[in-house]
């Protein structure tokens, strides 16, 4: 059996933010989709997240799935050189950016992330979270950056971002294993989606809308027409035979 997919995305700047510094990638020819989100309450964000999406777009895909994940870490670690090198350079804290991945093959989908950009699966009729936030205490509208302590917990209402691209020395993506069936759905978004529409809500509009441009357009609908206190992007990816 042979698994295609369906895809779309879409990222807008909202109703508070005065620059779009997120950005997607689909690359349905070598079956890698991605979200960046640049951090905005540091600089250049929209820089961050714009270089993540040219290097992962000139990225060829020989060999095996291995092969290919092993470029894209190579690459997400350059860039975080980079971008700590840049950030040196304009003598400011921190040029960074979070991001989401997924990468098709035959028999399984991986997916890997850095910090709090999300993917969800919608399989057999309940979507679940398969990432996990790098994050430590309370998100709020704009999660910042910085070192994250068991003893010393942040104010309430302050969110800590514990892993960015850009942030620190070493880079450390997380990866997860998820299933490559007809009729499964993938959700990659960034934090602009979850902060106006909540996993129960994600789940029904998944249930509703299971067409991948529907989907979407219904999703940004909702996250726009309400506070839109982030930017709002998304990548939809529908397996079927």
């Amino acid at each position: 059996m042979t698994v295609s997919y369906r895809t779309v995305g879409r990222t807008e700047t909202g109703k508070v933010r005065r620059h779009n510094e997120d950005a997607i990638l689909v690359r349905d020819d070598v079956g890698l989709w991605v979200v960046a989100d640049g951090l905005g309450g540091h600089a250049a964000g929209d820089y961050a997240s714009g270089l993540i999406v040219e290097r992962l777009t000139a990225l060829p895909r020989p060999g095996s799935v291995l092969d290919f994940v092993e470029s894209i870490e190579d690459a997400l670690e350059t860039i975080n050189t980079d971008l700590r090198s840049t950030a040196e350079a304009r003598s400011v804290d921190l040029i960074g950016s979070t991001i989401v991945v997924l990468v098709h093959d035959r028999d399984f989908m991986l997916c890997g992330w850095v910090g709090d950009s999300r993917a969800y699966c919608y399989d057999d009729g309940r979507l679940r979270q398969i990432t996990h936030d790098h994050v430590h205490g309370v998100k709020d509208d704009e999660t910042q950056f910085g070192p994250a302590s068991a003893t010393s917990a942040p104010a309430p209402g302050n969110g800590v971002l514990t892993r960015a691209i850009g942030a620190e020395e070493q880079l450390f993506v997380d990866w997860v294993v998820a299933g490559c069936r007809p009729g499964m759905q993938f959700l990659l978004c960034s934090d602009g989606i979850n902060k106006e529409i909540p996993d129960d809500e994600l789940d029904a509009e998944c249930g509703r809308a299971r067409d991948p441009q529907s989907l979407l357009g219904r999703l940004f609908e909702l996250a726009l027409g309400r506070a839109a206190r982030d930017n709002v992007s998304a990548v939809i990816v529908r397996l079927q035979e």
